[in-house]
């Protein structure tokens, strides 16, 4: 199944939860700077600008790359429009010069990154975004709004669907988190593992399939558990979930399976013990002769709860609050550093490195970078390696980076399934210690490897 099949371009779609331009999701500074470089003759300097993240989230033993194709759309739809631009002149947040500028902006440069799905770790360049000064400067803060929030999701939901072995994940978490931010979650939860989305919007807008039956008060609308549980069955079939939960869990099972008999697809248990709950009403459920009824559990969970239930009968988990916001870290801390510049506006200048050396933990390294995963004799990889200059022969056939857009154009556009198999293959080949839940460092180290000056 091609996931993307129905998704278009979100500027095709016209959706209430769209924006005409995302050239306002940036930081006013972005525009000072851009009408400085203008008045000084610095803004057509090639530059280079690389997102990395100098740690993980305490804990983390790897990280998840997502949002790549988000980004894209939002580099396309960056446009000053005549109501953008109406407002930056009225608020006198940069002068007419610049303006005349920002009307005719079109990203026209060159965009490499690792491949959404895939996996990172510190100092990992995670995108490296090429062309002008002037029309690379723009994209920082959406371009990091996008991968902070999205690779955090699909972090968390990575470790989720490691902890689930398998087990189906549904992501529910729309009601606990902004509207916009609640579509992007689901995406990347899908991109991380999770199966299915309550979410129609995610599903309307990136064809993520959707799942849903009935809430508590459905239940108490009726008179009686069973007219709710004869409604439900009545409207959607006997293979629909009904929620047990609502008052005395035992007689809602044996209700549940007379009213839909043993052809009920699954019971979904939302309070209590899960563990102790899962297995007396698997018991009960084979007792009554209903051996293929499913049991999915929810109640804020997060990947500890899920590890936990590894050994009760729970065939899906429904996951809300923690995994939209992370798990605890909502934010993968990335930053988007120039790194290297030309010395004029030539476009034949050549690269000077440039680099942050300031005390405080927030240096960084210089220089045009690659990146390659070496793996060990067995397959498996053992160090992250970065480096400026000649990529070594060794590593020339594990290189991670690939190009994303071309002279302004888009050219790595996916179906979301191809970064969703691409980051079960990237987890599976990490050391296994990197699905454990344990708190502990990088599973892999970073390796840097520096080239000639000016490389």
């Amino acid at each position: 199944m091609e996931v993307l099949s129905i998704a278009m371009n979100t500027a095709d779609l016209g959706l209430p939860v769209d924006v005409p331009s995302t050239a306002l999701f940036t930081d006013q500074y972005e525009l000072t700077m851009l009408q400085a470089a203008l008045r000084g003759g610095t803004a057509e300097r090639r530059s280079v600008f690389e997102v990395f993240t100098r740690r993980l989230p305490d804990g983390r033993r790897y990280g998840v790359v997502a949002g790549t194709g988000r980004v894209l759309d939002a580099v396309e739809n960056f446009r000053f429009d005549a109501g953008v631009l109406g407002f930056l002149r009225e608020r006198e947040i940069v002068d007419e010069e610049t303006l005349r500028w920002l009307a005719d902006y079109r990203f026209g440069g060159d965009i490499w990154g690792y491949p959404e799905g895939e996996v990172y770790f510190p100092g990992s360049p995670i995108m490296r975004v090429e062309g002008t000064f002037a029309e690379c400067v723009l994209l920082e803060t959406v371009i990091l709004s996008i991968l902070n929030h999205d690779s955090a999701i699909a972090a968390a939901a990575s470790r989720m669907a490691s902890a689930a072995g398998g087990r189906p994940l549904i992501e529910m978490g729309a009601r606990r988190t902004h509207e916009l931010s609640a579509v992007a979650a689901a995406r990347a939860a899908y991109v991380g593992g999770f199966a299915t989305t309550s979410d129609l919007a995610a599903g309307f807008r990136y064809g993520i399939p959707t799942v849903g039956t009935s809430a508590h008060a459905f239940t108490l609308l009726h008179d009686r558990e069973r007219d709710a549980f004869q409604a439900q069955v009545d409207t959607l079939g006997r293979g629909t979930t009904l929620l047990v939960d609502t008052y005395d869990v035992a007689r809602a099972v044996r209700t549940a399976v007379e009213v839909a008999g043993p052809e009920l697809g699954a019971v979904r248990i939302d309070s209590g013990d899960l563990l102790l709950v899962a297995h007396r009403v698997r018991q009960q459920l084979d007792e009554l002769g209903a051996t293929k009824t499913k049991i999915v559990v929810t109640s804020d969970l997060d990947e500890y709860a899920i590890a936990s239930l590894a050994a009760a009968p729970v065939d899906a988990y429904g996951v809300g609050t923690q995994l939209v916001t992370g798990s605890g870290h909502p934010t993968c801390s990335m930053v988007y550093k120039l790194v290297a510049r030309a010395g004029s506006g030539d476009p034949e200048a050549a690269l000077v490195p440039v680099a942050k050396k300031s005390s405080g933990g927030k240096t960084s390294v210089g220089g045009r970078k690659w990146a390659a995963r070496r793996l060990d004799e067995d397959g498996v990889a053992e160090a992250e390696v970065v480096g400026t200059g000649a990529v070594p022969p060794r590593l020339a056939d594990r290189q991670l980076l690939v190009e994303l857009v071309k002279g302004g154009d888009v050219v790595a556009r996916e179906t979301l399934d191809v970064p969703r198999e691409r980051h079960i293959a990237a987890r599976a080949n990490l050391p296994l210690s990197a699905t454990q839940l344990s708190r502990g460092e990088p599973v892999i180290p970073t390796e840097y490897v520096q080239g000639r000056p000016g490389s």
